[in-house]
């Protein structure tokens, strides 16, 4: 197998592969085409990746001989038509929102991988980008508020008086918010925690969050640990509940999101307008809608003394260690379609490889995207 590493575009700084884990594809007999300045934005030379037995060439060398695509942003658009129908396509590309994307690949007969799309099952777990990147989007986003914040994260017991602690309200406590909770408990801060899965109380409470709890939350077991849609009743309840919380909080971390669908709006403008002047919201459901009326994505906006900042992608403000994750995610997955000698083997009877599969033979092969861009 000939696998092509594209160099990403625009504000991205992450590489899919750094040079250590390309050293682990060529130790599988996989021939590794490298763009020239892939890994540059990473921290990656040229002659780094060349260390390990790839080929640095031209991106249209990369598109001309690859049979597997690899980067992490969808194709541009200038690339789309580039891709040979006998190619694989990798990358994460958002199926369920990306529906003239999905019928481009459909259409063109290219077979089509999405890594935002793994099954959330515990044999996939060493192949969830989604968690790898979560984690540093957590992490960052309490940096960054602990940054911005005019006053401190911790207690400080000092001559001039006593500070008192941050109040700090997330609000989604999967992967992100976990991690959020987490860094800002070692900041100092009191945190409180909203999510409408009861199931999460224990690992809230284990990083030291404070689980505030709703009566009445729908839970599915089917939908892969994520949320779900919750009924109007609910929604009032727990809006009230938000509202107050958000009122006494001097940062607020919304990481609630539903796969497919907007995120749910859980921040309303007169909730931001209830909360103290100088306040901080982070969203990191910026780009599907936000949970915060008043998030614009990629944006900073300031509104009545509160500032919100709508921010998905911070992992590439770590490139090093986020690509590292990455490229480990992508390694895993990726051995399950590499059999002896390098050889491509497109094994559709392993379920994480059919469930990562979006586009097959000229058809949508995931079920899941088919019922989304059917029902739309």
């Amino acid at each position: 197998m000939i696998l092509g590493l594209l160099k990403e575009f625009g504000t991205e700084t992450r590489v899919a592969l750094l040079p250590e884990t390309v050293k682990a594809f060529t130790d599988l007999k996989v021939e590794v085409l490298v763009e020239k300045g892939a890994g540059e934005t990473a921290f990656a030379s040229d002659a780094d990746y060349e260390a390990v037995g790839a080929k640095v060439v031209l991106r249209s060398d990369v598109f001309a001989k690859a049979e597997v695509l690899l980067q992490i942003q969808p194709p541009a658009s200038e690339d789309k038509e580039k891709i040979q129908n006998s190619q694989v396509w990798i990358s994460a590309f958002n199926p369920l929102w990306e529906k003239e994307l999905v019928a481009f690949f459909q259409k063109k007969g290219i077979t089509t991988f999405s890594l935002d799309m793994i099954p959330r099952t515990t044999r996939a777990q060493a192949m969830d980008i989604l968690s790898s990147m979560a984690t540093v989007s957590g992490y960052m986003a309490v940096l960054e508020a602990a940054s911005k914040l005019p006053t401190f994260f911790p207690m400080f017991m000092t001559a001039a008086g006593t500070i008192r602690p941050a109040n700090v309200l997330i609000l989604g406590a999967g992967v992100a918010g976990l991690q959020a909770i987490a860094t800002a408990r070692k900041l100092g801060a009191q945190v409180q925690v909203f999510d409408v899965r009861s199931a999460v109380k224990e690992e809230v409470m284990s990083v030291g969050g404070k689980f505030v709890e709703v009566e009445g939350a729908i839970e599915d077991k089917a939908a892969g640990g994520y949320a779900v849609e919750q009924t109007e009743e609910f929604k009032k309840k727990q809006q009230q509940a938000i509202n107050d919380h958000a009122a006494k909080a001097n940062v607020v971390i919304c990481t609630a999101q539903i796969p497919g669908r907007r995120a749910p709006l859980l921040l309303p403008k007169e909730a931001v307008e209830n909360m103290k002047p100088g306040s901080i919201i982070i969203d990191l459901a910026a780009s599907s809608g936000g949970n915060c009326e008043l998030t614009k994505n990629d944006k900073t906006v300031v509104h009545k003394g509160v500032t919100i900042i709508g921010q998905s992608n911070y992992p590439a403000q770590k490139p090093v260690d986020a690509s590292r994750m990455l490229g480990k995610n992508v390694l895993n997955f990726m051995k399950l379609i590499i059999a002896e000698e390098g050889i491509m083997n497109l094994n559709f009877d392993d379920d994480i490889v059919k469930g990562t599969c979006i586009t097959h033979a000229g058809e949508i092969f995931n079920e899941r995207v088919k019922s989304v861009i059917e029902t739309k």
